[in-house]
């Protein structure tokens, strides 16, 4: 593998900023992608990470950003997409002022990049980071966690695509396996089993995360990592890291719907879409299912009030639906017909922006 080439990158995949900081005192050291701004200002978590290598680190920063401007667009929000990565082992790193140095380095972006709490990042951290700017949201007191809502939209997904594929949107009767019960995995699991579903499996590496599983729901059934995706289930629900769905996992799939929380979940988008296509598999795309989350810190940028999220959270169920037709009408991957139908839409903006008009 040759070296990364980060400006044929970015102008392949039309990114407009990439920003590296770095913070000796602090051991802040980070990577902040904006993708498209076209809609609005970038808005995107902040994720730490025990990189293997820098380039590593950069290239999940990009793939997260553009991520995220799809998911807004799809999602009929007003914003763009970024990401920050923060490279190092959170349980050392982490401090009050670690994060009012973040802070500092959103701040300096002007506004044009909103941050928020992702992987190893919680409100608490995001409180640290609103002391330096006012570019932050999921904050404590407001929208707070945004895992609950998150995993509401990817439960509307999950019927969505239970009614593409059997004509009933129905989870009772329905048996499930979870990858991840840390956040939104968590609060999957929850929701289906108040729906009534007949079985869930769930597997997971942090054995807080397990034993919390066991306690709370002693009929959920724990399986090894590896064996999670062989489980002869209706629906196969990735909430962990990206990456999941690959050349490797997906021949052991034995789910005829897969929907999940997890952020580019497929490893290669085009490869791994067609093959979940040609295995006759419904396939919910990763960032219209899990939405919720995003929909959630908008409206906090809004006035934030639960009953109205939860009811654009339950529009995911529509939109999932919609971009399923649209996949199976043109012949392409669902993958592909949720970027058309996002980038159809900052497009849209895009030419009604053409003309100046002072405000």
């Amino acid at each position: 593998m040759g070296e990364f080439q980060v400006f044929e990158y970015m102008q392949k995949h039309q990114y407009e900023q990439v920003v590296y900081f770095y913070d000796k005192s602090t051991g802040l050291k980070g990577i902040t992608a904006i993708h498209n701004t076209t809609l609005g200002p970038a808005l995107g978590g902040t994720r730490i990470w025990d990189y293997a290598t820098e380039e590593e680190a950069l290239v999940d920063c990009l793939r997260l950003a553009r991520g995220m401007t799809y998911k807004s667009a799809a999602a009929g929000l007003n914003l763009g997409g970024g990401k920050t990565v923060l490279i190092g082992d959170a349980s050392k790193l982490k401090s009050e002022a670690y994060f009012r140095a973040l802070g500092r380095y959103v701040q300096s972006l002007n506004g044009r990049y909103i941050t928020a709490e992702d992987v190893n990042t919680s409100t608490r951290d995001m409180s640290y980071v609103a002391m330096e700017t006012s570019h932050v949201v999921g904050l404590e007191g407001k929208s707070g966690n945004p895992s609950p809502i998150t995993a509401l939209g990817v439960f509307n997904a999950v019927k969505a695509g239970l009614k593409h594929k059997f004509g009933s949107a129905e989870v009772e009767n329905r048996t499930f396996a979870v990858q991840g019960a840390g956040q939104t995995g968590y609060y999957l699991i929850g929701y289906l089993l108040e729906a009534g579903a007949k079985k869930v499996y769930f597997t997971e590496i942090n054995p807080r995360h397990i034993e919390r599983m066991k306690q709370e729901h002693p009929e959920v059934e724990f399986v090894k990592p590896e064996d999670i995706f062989s489980q002869d289930v209706d629906v196969l629900s990735p909430c962990a890291l990206g990456g999941a769905l690959n050349d490797k996992t997906i021949p052991h799939i034995k789910a005829p719907v897969v929907c999940g929380s997890a952020n580019n979940v497929l490893l290669d988008e085009e490869r791994d879409g067609k093959a979940l296509k040609e295995r006759g598999i419904v396939y919910c795309p990763d960032f219209v299912a899990n939405a919720g989350g995003i929909i959630n810190v908008y409206h906090e940028l809004h006035g934030y009030v639960k009953e109205r999220v939860m009811a654009e959270a339950g529009k995911i169920y529509d939109r999932t639906l919609e971009i399923l037709a649209i996949a199976d009408a043109q012949g392409i991957t669902a993958q592909e017909a949720a970027k058309v139908f996002a980038k159809q839409r900052i497009e849209a903006v895009r030419q009604l922006h053409s003309n100046y008009i002072p405000r």
